[in-house]
């Protein structure tokens, strides 16, 4: 679940290998261009790190942080 700190989205996601966790973050990329909003992240083998906060809104969470949290999780269904 995603976890609101430090006016931040965090959120770990964990896969079966680097292979998955990589496709997974490619996905997530096209979707980041897609609302015109990239994450902070990191990518450790099988895990992928996020963190969402909107920095031209002066590094808060706002909708927009929310809309592409949403859409990620969309996407990780689809590895679970």
């Amino acid at each position: 679940m995603w976890q609101e700190e430090k006016n931040r989205l965090q959120r770990t996601f964990k896969f079966k290998d680097f292979a998955e966790a990589f496709a997974f973050m490619t996905e997530v990329a096209f979707a980041a261009e897609k609302h015109n909003h990239h994450p902070n992240w990191s990518n450790v083998w099988n895990t992928v790190e996020i963190q969402l906060t909107t920095h031209d809104a002066g590094n808060i969470v706002t909708d927009k942080d929310r809309q592409l949290a949403a859409a990620i999780d969309v996407i990780f269904r689809k590895y679970s």
